[in-house]
């Protein structure tokens, strides 16, 4: 199998992957306190965006990230395969409690285990580290730029609806567990 069918393997996985997170695990306002604030569509929007543009400018311009470095397609299928470990888990760990939406169900509680004692959300590192792994594939610095500004911009807007959450449901708890971990960077932010 070559490198460029893995990457197309692991691409093609996560975009699936999203779709299926995005049907299957929507609370509905039935289900729990919704509180999304249509951070979900601004994502979707934002992020297909983002990625179309990166894919259009990577094939219409040179690679000219260190030179077109050759190096930089294993490098990006190491940080997509580091990417999606990191989301699939943090998704799977949370289990009915995760939302593709911001909601709150009334039997839910706070987790703390496993990745989220490390940092409070790991999926959206998982997603970042994603979108660097597209753009590091791409090998052109505009698309790199492209694909990850504007998505980390509204990947931090949705963490700002999801602590406003939070601190709805959980108030004191979250307050410790904010304090004592970081939102996406371990030791850093």
């Amino acid at each position: 199998m070559t490198l460029s069918v893995v990457w197309q393997v692991l691409y093609g996985s996560w975009f699936v992957s999203e779709i299926l997170v995005a049907v299957v695990t929507r609370t509905k306002n039935s289900s729990g306190r919704t509180r999304d604030r249509g951070s979900m569509l601004m994502l979707w929007i934002v992020n297909v965006a983002a990625i179309t543009a990166c894919i259009w400018i990577s094939e219409a311009t040179p690679a000219n990230m260190f030179g077109g470095a050759r190096w930089l397609k294993p490098v990006s299928v190491v940080v997509m395969l580091l990417a999606l470990a990191i989301r699939w888990t943090a998704i799977f760990s949370l289990g009915k409690a995760f939302s593709a939406n911001v909601a709150i169900r009334e039997s839910q509680q706070l987790n703390r285990t496993g990745m989220y004692r490390v940092v409070r959300h790991p999926s959206y590192l998982g997603l970042l580290l994603v979108f660097l792994a597209i753009g590091i594939h791409s090998r052109n610095w505009i698309s790199l730029i492209i694909v990850t500004v504007p998505t980390t911009a509204v990947l931090l807007y949705r963490i700002r609806v999801e602590e406003i959450a939070l601190n709805e449901a959980f108030g004191g708890e979250y307050a410790a567990y904010s304090h004592a971990t970081k939102r996406l960077i371990p030791g850093l932010y």
